[in-house]
């Protein structure tokens, strides 16, 4: 027989022995003697993570603001329960969805407000007439203060930042294109934000020129914002005239600079060869979404087969409306943020059938092309189609 392996135990090791071995008993006894309600604590980093980071902001119309152009509005939100709206960096977006004749829809905002004005619960919006435009009609005929709209997280990329971008931004807006500009020069102004920001504001004329007065103010009192009106329809003192061009913007352009660009979709296929002259690095040419091109097909009709969890929708869908978009109005309500292709919020898996995506539209990674995943925002049915889509992650009564 082998000898045995001799341990020889101290009284304070043996203490320490059988205080382990009672763990369990002990923890039983703690257990059997505790309260059986729920444990009720609050830790700071969960709320900091709650706010900077909520599912939803359910807000309030409070005020609008009203603009010399007829067919734009500011329009004044501010979170029902009082608390601090979610802090965002000047640039970004919301996705506002409200009830609308055809149901509930969403659309993307660029934010025009200070993010100082978030410890005050408040944001701003500022909407323009779009031709045809449903949420865009309902916001600026119908939406009253006292109404009530669920907000996302702020979203988007489209903010300055230290380590990407150049202390010096040149910022090219083409109409309400100026919106994310607005909240960059207001952070400017109220010191949340430091770099020098020179905005090229593209309008047709003079009287269709947004957030004018606004940002003469702002230019007034920093000498970090500095604002260049371009008039493509008409001469005017103090502005320049034509199209925006590689010349207006090396006229007005430091030596080194970044480029952000916001506007309607001809916009940036202009920009897009201004750059190439400019010879610009990539990294410093930034270009926020801007919306889904019109459908090229023509107008025809086919089935779509909407599966979302349990639950399974059949529609008409029509070629020249996004998929998107008639799930919305067939009450459907899908996850969605910039509307535009970009952020991935509504990815969807196309089971079967043919799409339309827009070239400039499809910022899909390779391994969803591959795997026949879309962004339902901006693609249009050419044939009958089978989609399973994620649940809503914005859902609330109104």
């Amino acid at each position: 027989m082998k000898d045995r392996l001799r341990v020889k135990v101290g009284p304070s090791r043996l203490r320490d022995m059988m205080e382990f071995k009672n763990i369990p008993h002990r923890r039983d006894r703690a257990i059997e003697a505790a309260a059986d309600e729920p444990i009720k604590a609050d830790y700071r980093i969960n709320d900091n993570a709650r706010l900077l980071h909520p599912h939803v902001q359910e807000m309030t119309v409070v005020g609008t603001e009203e603009h010399p152009q007829p067919d734009a509005r500011t329009i004044v939100l501010k979170k029902t329960d009082g608390t601090p709206a979610a802090w965002f960096r000047a640039g970004q977006f919301v996705s506002v969805r409200l009830m609308t004749e055809k149901g509930v829809s969403s659309r993307p905002f660029s934010l025009v407000s200070s993010p100082a004005e978030t410890k005050e619960g408040i944001i701003r919006i500022t909407v323009r007439r779009k031709e045809g435009g449903l949420v865009s009609s309902h916001i600026l005929d119908k939406l009253e203060v006292g109404d009530r709209v669920v907000v996302s997280d702020p979203c988007g990329q489209f903010f300055h930042d230290d380590i990407r971008d150049s202390r010096n931004v040149v910022a090219v807006a083409g109409g309400s294109g100026i919106t994310p500009f607005m909240s960059m020069a207001r952070a400017i102004r109220d010191g949340v934000e430091d770099f020098n920001l020179t905005i090229l504001r593209g309008s047709r004329t003079w009287d269709s020129v947004l957030f004018r007065e606004e940002l003469a103010e702002i230019a007034g009192q920093t000498d970090k914002v500095k604002v260049v009106d371009v008039l493509s329809d008409e001469e005017h003192e103090g502005t320049e005239h034509g199209l925006m061009n590689t010349d207006i913007i090396r006229r007005y352009a430091p030596e080194e600079y970044s480029l952000f660009i916001c506007g309607p979709e001809g916009l940036h296929r202009l920009m897009d060869k201004v750059v190439e002259e400019l010879s610009l690095p990539q990294r410093r040419v930034r270009h926020e979404v801007s919306g889904v091109p019109a459908a090229v097909h023509e107008e025809r009709s086919f089935h779509l087969r909407v599966i979302q969890g349990p639950h399974e929708h059949v529609m008409t869908a029509s070629s020249r409306e996004t998929l998107l978009t008639t799930m919305e109005w067939a009450g459907i309500r899908v996850p969605s943020r910039c509307r535009s292709g970009e952020c991935g919020f509504c990815r969807s898996l196309l089971v079967s059938g043919e799409v339309f995506i827009p070239e400039h539209s499809d910022r899909r990674r390779m391994m969803d092309k591959q795997t026949r995943r879309i962004h339902p925002c901006c693609a249009f049915p050419v044939s009958d189609v089978v989609l399973e889509v994620p649940a809503d992650d914005m859902d609330a009564d109104f």
